[in-house]
């Protein structure tokens, strides 16, 4: 599933083509994604113009000039592609990779076309339809149940040590499982957070509370921070990562996966100390990991 960084390119990848135009003609697919359309999406996006196009953890927010905000989340195999118009396929987005919106049929995984005024087309893709779209007065965005209690950005100024300390305090959790929480920190996957807890040398074995003993950071807590916020902007900077489905709106594959120290690389040597990278399983996920290098905490327990 995309996480933070491939939402995140796949949001600055669109925002230049979408924001500040009129939406002419909404189709969609009579197949439903996740959850079924919204009552009224036609009429809700058909003549508004997307006055921005914001992200908020995995989900991308369209707020509309009609007062209502389109929420969306790309799922497993989500995409958006940007069609040019008629005689503009070599501009920014690059030829070798657009035609024409004319030019292009419909595919069986189309599910969402928007055609804007001046002739861009914007389709979104989804072959096993995780994905979902919803609707919600912008002035109650935020209250919607899929954001209401996500916790901060991590690259904004709401996350810091200190924070994350008060949210971990007391867990027994490993910290790996608790910084999947949506509720503690939002957008981290576990990718990121893999390669967050190599970078910090803290075990994803380790219970969270240990971190954080009477809800005060200890150290490496604030290597932690730094760490996320580090693996994160270079994973953007790279366009994300592309094990499987994701691409960037310019139809180009995001290259971070050439960057894992852990993520993927059960029984390659790790790069500081040469051990073999483990793998085991937590709360159904893969865990990539360094045994030496990521022995601190380990076997600590938080205060109680």
């Amino acid at each position: 599933m995309p996480e933070l960084p491939e939402v995140e390119t796949v949001r600055r990848g669109l925002a230049p083509h979408v924001e500040g135009k009129r939406i002419v003609q909404v189709r969609r697919s009579r197949k439903t994604l996740r959850r079924p359309w919204p009552r009224g999406l036609k009429a809700a996006l058909e003549g508004a113009r997307i006055f921005s196009l914001t992200r908020r953890a995995k989900f991308l927010l369209w707020r509309l000039s009609s007062g209502q905000t389109l929420i969306s989340h790309l799922g497993m195999s989500g995409r958006f592609t940007v069609l040019p118009p008629e005689g503009a396929a070599a501009q920014a987005l690059g030829e070798f990779y657009f035609q024409p919106a004319a030019r292009r049929k419909k595919g069986p995984h189309d599910h969402l076309i928007l055609d804007l005024q001046d002739g861009t087309r914007i389709i979104y893709t989804d072959p096993r339809r995780f994905g979902l779209f919803d609707l919600i007065a912008t002035e109650r965005a935020q209250e919607h149940p899929m954001l209401a209690h996500l916790g901060p950005e991590p690259l904004g100024n709401a996350f810091s040590a200190t924070g994350l300390a008060r949210r971990i305090a007391g867990r027994i959790a490993p910290i790996k499982t608790v910084l999947l929480d949506q509720t503690v920190v939002a957008g981290l996957g576990n990718i990121y957070v893999c390669e967050a807890l190599f970078r910090a040398r803290i075990s994803p074995l380790c219970p969270a509370g240990a971190l954080a003993p009477d809800g005060m950071a200890r150290p490496a807590l604030e290597r932690l921070v730094a760490a996320i916020r580090d693996v994160l902007t270079e994973a953007i900077a790279a366009g994300g990562a592309t094990l499987r489905d994701h691409q960037r709106v310019s139809g180009e594959s995001g290259t971070f996966q050439q960057h894992f120290s852990v993520y993927g690389r059960e029984g390659e040597p790790c790069e500081r100390c040469g051990h073999p990278i483990q793998r085991m399983v937590q709360s159904g996920r893969s865990t990539f990991f360094c045994p030496v290098c990521q022995c601190e905490e380990a076997k600590a327990r938080p205060s109680r």
